[in-house]
């Protein structure tokens, strides 16, 4: 390994791990207290639950900021060598631009791999834990999901309806106004209506069965037909009102929850499967070669575009790096606006092809300068 090799590399992994921190604390952080907001503020969750929650959503954020840190990083890293004529040096000892982008290129390659094992194995398992420690919870103790004046709807309805839940005051394991409402789906399906009031409410889980049992005190009930007809009953006491909770484990498996294998193996088993849903498995598989490519996609572009600072200054760089990481993931959205498997396959591998076809071109324009 030459001196160059050990130079570069370490300046591009320093600054990719640097950059990967700042655009955590920058951008993740707050996409992430977005997130458990409603866990940590509205709801008053456990701090064990915001942990483990804060745990399983972080990998999702790592697809975006390992290969925007690394193209920030490559980007900073040229420029300074330009701007400080160290390029020059190199070149004039006899080595070649492509030979001094080696370093940056393996470092690149590597990390695609690392972004390929996140996407295909522990983003999925992530994504379907964050749904299923909510759910935990609920059975563990429903009261710490639910704050007084918010409403909660994650529960299982028969297809046809939503069942919503709203309480006025919590008191020990009580809950004082208690509204449950079972609506139709859509407001352009017309169905029947059932609203439930009670004065206090005392909630239990039945672990076994996923449901939620509910003994209400002061009971109204009211229902309303398809016809409009209302019925009417009060109850002094009424026991036990059960409203089932949706476990994620029994719902139809999202195509980002689910492995690689798992996808395949979904669509072996249905031959007829909608085409829409079809093309969503598909396009997640492909999704993921695609976009764990990013690193070493970027890569071509970065080494060209960062000779070109004169200044030492990293406001060309940052605003270089911004423009092409939102280029790229902005493009990679639009496959899922589109009705065919080969336009969509066509979008997801657009921005790799078209940033080593520019980085080509750009190294080549790099050589007589």
């Amino acid at each position: 390994m030459r001196i160059s090799d050990r130079y570069i590399g370490k300046q591009v992994l320093s600054g990719t791990l640097y950059a990967v921190l700042v655009l955590g604390l920058v951008l993740v952080l707050g996409n992430l207290f977005k997130q458990i907001k409603p866990l940590l503020v509205d709801q008053r969750a456990p701090l064990e639950l915001v942990i483990r929650f804060s745990i399983n959503v972080l990998p999702v954020s790592l697809l975006y900021t390992i290969p925007w840190g690394f193209l920030t990083a490559v980007l900073l890293v040229f420029g300074r060598l330009s701007a400080g004529h160290e390029i020059t040096s190199f070149r004039v000892a006899g080595l070649s631009l492509v030979r001094l982008a080696a370093p940056v290129f393996v470092i690149g390659l590597i990390l695609s791999v690392l972004s390929f094992w996140l996407n295909t194995t522990v983003v999925p398992n992530s994504k379907a834990t964050v749904k299923q420690l909510i759910y935990e919870q609920a059975k563990r103790d429903p009261k710490s999901l639910l704050k007084p004046g918010v409403v909660q709807g994650d529960f299982k309805g028969d297809g046809d309806s939503v069942q919503r839940l709203l309480i006025e005051a919590r008191d020990g394991d009580w809950v004082e106004g208690f509204h449950f409402y079972i609506l139709p789906n859509s407001r352009e399906v017309r169905g029947a209506m059932t609203y439930i009031h009670a004065a206090r409410a005392a909630l239990a889980v039945d672990a076994e069965k996923s449901q939620l049992r509910v003994k209400l005190e002061d009971a109204y009930f009211e229902s309303r037909n398809a016809k409009g007809e209302v019925e009417m009953a009060f109850a002094g006491e009424a026991e036990p009102l059960v409203i089932d909770l949706k476990n994620p484990r029994d719902r139809k498996p999202k195509a980002s929850w689910m492995s690689n294998k798992q996808i395949r193996q979904k669509i072996a088993e249905n031959p007829d499967m909608k085409p829409e849903d079809m093309l969503k498995m598909r396009s997640e598989i492909m999704g993921r070669y695609s976009f764990s490519l990013a690193c070493l996609s970027f890569a071509f572009v970065a080494v060209p575009l960062g000779l070109q600072s004169s200044r030492r200054d990293t406001s060309r760089g940052l605003i270089m790096s911004l423009l092409i990481g939102a280029g790229y993931f902005l493009v990679t959205t639009l496959a899922d606006q589109v009705k065919s498997e080969s336009a969509a396959t066509a979008i997801l591998w657009a921005p790799n092809v078209a940033c080593v076809l520019i980085g080509i071109f750009l190294f080549r324009r790099a050589r007589f300068r």
